[in-house]
């Protein structure tokens, strides 16, 4: 009996085979495999949201998902947002907000933000504070997030606040 299973992974659409432990969730191997260490992981048992990620265009909290449940899914993290044209809208907004504090929630609130805005391109600030429910943020008080995801709904990320 062999105490390693293969999965297949595709995160930031570059395939990765890899034989891991089973017993290792989704975000110990995202930071320990394969050191892609913008995911998080905060309070361990899917309460804050740091360790949210994509999987398959939704968000989901890596540090509840054993790595065997995501083979052969498309996973996306934070290091995946950023093209070779630069910032995703999502990144440049909360930068331009002043959304980033800590910054410990800030890649699982930019990916959760990225599955909202993606369900629903018009989602109401109603909307987006209801889609944020299981991301804890203990620095800015949503406030300047909200903000932030909704210039980018509206189609005015990276423009200078005044």
């Amino acid at each position: 009996m062999s105490n390693r299973i293969d999965v297949a992974l595709t995160i930031n659409g570059r395939l990765h085979n890899l034989n891991v432990r089973p017993d290792l969730t989704l975000a110990e191997t995202l930071r320990d495999e394969l050191n892609l260490t913008g995911t998080k992981i905060g309070c361990d048992d899917s309460n804050c949201g740091v360790c949210t990620v994509l999987l398959d265009g939704m968000a989901v909290k890596s540090c509840a998902m054993l790595v065997g449940q995501a083979d052969g899914r498309e996973i996306t993290t934070i290091e995946g947002l950023e093209t070779g044209d630069g910032l995703h809208p999502l990144q440049q907004a909360f930068i331009d907000y002043f959304a980033v504090q800590c910054g410990f929630c800030t890649p699982g609130m930019i990916l959760t933000a990225k599955a909202i805005l993606d369900e629903n391109p018009k989602a109401t600030e109603e909307d987006i504070r209801e889609g944020l429910h299981g991301n804890l943020c203990r620095c800015t008080g949503y406030v300047q997030i909200v903000e932030a995801i909704e210039s980018v709904r509206d189609g005015k990320y990276g423009e200078a606040r005044a």
